[in-house]
C-alpha cells in the first residue's frame, strides 16, 4: 500500500511539474509573441522614415530578401530538429517563426530587429560574426544569466595556451562568441562525465577523444557499444549537423583520427591484450571473483608462497595448480610458518576461479602480456594515437571489465616515471562505464583506486571516468575530479531525484537553478565547470557541445578486421603463448614426488619382503635343524639301541661261542672210543666254523651293522 501511495504522489509530482513546465511554456510564447509584434513596429517605422511612400498593410505578404543572410545565421537545431526550409533568410533575429496571425511585410536592407525568446526545445540564432576573434560581445537577454555573468563565464574560460574546445555557451540562445573550454594542461586533473543514457555521453567523448589526439595526446577508451570506432573515419556533413556547428561556431570540417583497436584477450576484433595472473596481482582478482576479506586475505597469501618459491603465475591454471598443491599433503607444510591455507577457503577460491574461467575470462590471462606503453604512442604526424578497446557482452562480465582497466591504469603507475604537471598529459584514458568498477568494491579496493587516481597525475596520466550519475563514484573519488561534463539527468523517481539534488549540491554557487536545468537539457547539452590554467575552478556554464568531426557511425566488421590485420602490433601480441609456469613446474615436481614415492615404496616393499624371506628362512632353518637334530637324536637312539642289542646279541653269541668252545674242549679232552651220542645239530652246526659264519651274518643282517672296535 506505501509503495502504492509514494508512486501516485511521484505521479502527483510529475503531474505538476509537467503543469508548471506547461504554464512556463505559454509564458514564454506569449512574451515572445509580444516582442515579434515590437519588432515589426520598429521595423515598420524604420522603413517608413527611410522609403518615403512604403506603408505597412496588415494583410501583405512578406518581402522576400534578395540577398542571402551573413553565414551563421541559421538557427542551430535541436538535435531531434528537422532543419527549417525557408525561400530566402531573414534578417538577424527574424527567423523564429512569427505570431500566427502577423504577416508583415519587412525591409531587409537596415532594419534592425532584437533578439527573440526561444520557444522551450528550439535554439534561437544569433547575429554571426566572420572569425569569433572580431566577433562582438552577444549576450542573449532572454536567458538566466544577465549581461555581467555571461561576462564572467566568457572570462572564466579564457586560455592563453592549447585548449579542448568543449562548446559555447547557451544563454536562451547559444553565444558562439563565448567558448566552453578545458586547458590543456589540465586533463592529468582527471573528470567525470555523466547523464542519463541518450543524453550525448558517447558523442561527447568522442569529442573530447578527437581533440586531445589532435594536440598529439595519446588516448585510451574503452568501446562498450562499438560507437567510436567510426573515429577513425572522416565525418560526412549534413545540413542538420551544419546549421548546429555553425550556431555554436564551430568551424566543422569531416577528419579522421589515427586509431587502434584492440580486444580483451582476444575476445571481439582487436590486437589481444592479455596479462598474466601474477601481474593483476591478488586485489584485483578478489574483486573480479567477488571474494570476502578472508579469502582475499588466503588469495595474498597464495601470491606470496608463488613469488617466493618462484613460480611463475601466468594463467588461471597456475593459480589453480598451486592452490591445489597448498592444500594437499605434500604442500601443506609449505605454509605452516605462513599461517596456513584452509581446505575451505582454497575450495572457495578454486569454485570461483572454474566460474570465473567458464564466464571465458581464462582468454584474458596469459603470454604475451600487453606492454602498456604501446598505448603512448603518437603518429607519424605527430597526433595521438586513440586506443580503443572493444568489450563484447560486457554485461555478462562487468567484473572482468573493470577490473581489467583498472589493472592497465595500475600498471602504468607502476611504469611509468614522475613528470609532474606538464603543458600537456602523456596520456588521457577514459573509463567508460564507470559504475561497473566500484559495485561491489571492497575497501581495500577503493583505497587502490583513490590511491591510483591521486597519485597517477604526477606521472601525466588524465582519468575520465563515464558513467550515468555522479552518485555511481564514491565520494573520494570524486573529490580528484577537476572537469565535470554533466548531461542531462532524469528524476522520475524518487531516488532519481534524491541523487539530483545531491548532484546539484556538489557544484559551485552559480546563477544557474541548477534542478532545473539539468532535467531540462538537450541532447548534446551539459553543465560545465572545469579546471582554469591556475588551477582554480571555472564558473558554471550551461554549454551546447560541438559535435565530432569523425564518423558517428561505427565501423564495418570488414573494415574494422582490416585494420587490425595491418596493425604492427598483430606480430608480436596476436599468438597466445604457453611458457614454462607454476603448472608445469608443480606437475615435475608432482610427478618426480610421486616417482619418489613410488621407488621409496618399492625400496621398503622389496626391503619388507627381503625381511620376511629372512625371517621365513630363519624359520625353515630352525625347523630343518630342529628336524635334523630330531632325526640326529632319533638316529643316535636307533644307533644306540641297535648298538646295544648288537652288543647283547654278540654277548649271547660269544657266550654261546664259548660255551661251544667248552663243549668242544670237553668233548676233546673227554673223546674216548664211545662212539657219538645221537646227532645233536644245532650244537654240530654252532660247533663248526661254518656255524659262527652264519651266526654273524644273522646279527649283521638284524642291526645292519657290526660291532665297533673301540
Amino acid at each position: 500500500m506505501s509503495d502504492a501511495v509514494e508512486q501516485a504522489r511521484a505521479a502527483a509530482a510529475a503531474a505538476k511539474a509537467a503543469a508548471d513546465e506547461a504554464r512556463r511554456l505559454a509564458d514564454a510564447a506569449a512574451a515572445r509573441a509580444d516582442e515579434l509584434a515590437a519588432a515589426l513596429e520598429t521595423a515598420a517605422t524604420a522603413s517608413s522614415a527611410t522609403d518615403a511612400g512604403t506603408t505597412l498593410a496588415a494583410d501583405a505578404e512578406p518581402a522576400v530578401a534578395e540577398s542571402p543572410a551573413p553565414a551563421g545565421l541559421e538557427a542551430p537545431l535541436a538535435p531531434d530538429a528537422e532543419p527549417a526550409v525557408a525561400e530566402s533568410p531573414a534578417p538577424a533575429g527574424l527567423e523564429a517563426p512569427l505570431a500566427p496571425d502577423a504577416e508583415p511585410a519587412v525591409d531587409n536592407a537596415t532594419t534592425p530587429v532584437p533578439q527573440a525568446t526561444p520557444v522551450a526545445g528550439t535554439a534561437p540564432p544569433v547575429r554571426p560574426t566572420a572569425g569569433l576573434a572580431d566577433a562582438p560581445m552577444t549576450v542573449a537577454t532572454d536567458g538566466p544569466l544577465d549581461a555581467d555573468a555571461v561576462g564572467v563565464i566568457r572570462a572564466g574560460y579564457e586560455v592563453e595556451g592549447s585548449a579542448v574546445q568543449l562548446g559555447a555557451l547557451v544563454n536562451g540562445a547559444a553565444l558562439p562568441d563565448v567558448q566552453v573550454r578545458i586547458p590543456l594542461g589540465m586533463l592529468n586533473r582527471h573528470g567525470l562525465v555523466a547523464g542519463a543514457t541518450g543524453t550525448g555521453k558517447t558523442r561527447t567523448l568522442q569529442v573530447l577523444a578527437e581533440q586531445i589526439a589532435a594536440n598529439g595526446v595519446p588516448v585510451f577508451a574503452a568501446d562498450i557499444k562499438g560507437d567510436l570506432s567510426g573515429l577513425a573515419v572522416a565525418g560526412q556533413a549534413n545540413d542538420k549537423l551544419l546549421a548546429r556547428t555553425a550556431g555554436i561556431g564551430q568551424q566543422w570540417q569531416g577528419v579522421a583520427s589515427q586509431a587502434e583497436f584492440y580486444s580483451l584477450g582476444g575476445q571481439g576484433t582487436g590486437v589481444p591484450i592479455r596479462a598474466t595472473v601474477s601481474g593483476f596481482g591478488p586485489l584485483l582478482l578478489s574483486k573480479a571473483l567477488g571474494l570476502n576479506d578472508t579469502q582475499e586475505s588466503s588469495l595474498g597469501l597464495v601470491f606470496h608462497y608463488a613469488e617466493r618459491a618462484g613460480l611463475p603465475l601466468v594463467d588461471l591454471s597456475d593459480l589453480r595448480s598451486v592452490l591445489t598443491f597448498l592444500v594437499s599433503d605434500e604442500g601443506r607444510p609449505e605454509l605452516a610458518e605462513l599461517g596456513g591455507l584452509s581446505k575451505q577457503t582454497a575450495g572457495v577460491i578454486l569454485r570461483e576461479l572454474i566460474t570465473f574461467a567458464d564466464r571465458g575470462a581464462d582468454r584474458f590471462f596469459g603470454e604475451p602480456e600487453i606492454d602498456t606503453t604501446v598505448f603512448l604512442r603518437t603518429a607519424a604526424d605527430g597526433r595521438g594515437i586513440v586506443s580503443l578497446l572493444e568489450v563484447p557482452g560486457v554485461q555478462d562480465q562487468p567484473e572482468v571489465f573493470s577490473t581489467f582497466l583498472m589493472w592497465l591504469l595500475a600498471d602504468l603507475f607502476n611504469e611509468l616515471p614522475e613528470v609532474g604537471d606538464q603543458d600537456k598529459p602523456k596520456l588521457v584514458f577514459f573509463f567508460d562505464e564507470a559504475h561497473l568498477l566500484f559495485s561491489g568494491a571492497s575497501k581495500d579496493f577503493l583505497e587502490q583506486i583513490v590511491r591510483t587516481v591521486r597519485l597517477i597525475r604526477s606521472k601525466g596520466v588524465g582519468i575520465f571516468f563515464v558513467t550515468q550519475t555522479p552518485k555511481d563514484v564514491p565520494n573520494d573519488v570524486l573529490a580528484q575530479l577537476g572537469s565535470r561534463v554533466q548531461h542531462q539527468l532524469r528524476a522520475h523517481t524518487p531516488d532519481d531525484a534524491k541523487a539530483l539534488r545531491a548532484t546539484v549540491s556538489t557544484y559551485p554557487t552559480s546563477d544557474y537553478d541548477l534542478g532545473e536545468v539539468l532535467t531540462s537539457l538537450a541532447t548534446g547539452e551539459a553543465i560545465v565547470t572545469v579546471m582554469n590554467e591556475r588551477g582554480a575552478p571555472t564558473p558554471v556554464a550551461w554549454t551546447r557541445l560541438r559535435a565530432p568531426e569523425g564518423s558517428m557511425d561505427a565501423l564495418s566488421a570488414a573494415d574494422l578486421e582490416a585494420r587490425v590485420q595491418s596493425s604492427p602490433l598483430l606480430a608480436t601480441y596476436g599468438t597466445r603463448l604457453d611458457p614454462d609456469s607454476a603448472h608445469e613446474m608443480l606437475a615435475r615436481r608432482m610427478e618426480a614426488a610421486a616417482a619418489e614415492a613410488a621407488a621409496a615404496d618399492a625400496r621398503e616393499t622389496a626391503a619388507a619382503a627381503a625381511a620376511e624371506a629372512q625371517k621365513e628362512a630363519s624359520r625353515a632353518a630352525a625347523v630343518a635343524a630342529k628336524a635334523a637334530a630330531a632325526k640326529e637324536k632319533q638316529e643316535a637312539r636307533e644307533r644306540a639301541a641297535a648298538q646295544k642289542e648288537y652288543e647283547r646279541a654278540q654277548r649271547e653269541f660269544e657266550r654261546a661261542e664259548r660255551a661251544a668252545d667248552a663243549r668242544r674242549s670237553k668233548r676233546s679232552s673227554t673223546r674216548t672210543t664211545t662212539s657219538r651220542k645221537a646227532n645233536d645239530p644245532l650244537t654240530d652246526l654252532l660247533g663248526s666254523g661254518l656255524g659262527g659264519t652264519i651266526a654273524k651274518e644273522v646279527v649283521q643282517g638284524i642291526f645292519s651293522t657290526l660291532r665297533r672296535r673301540r
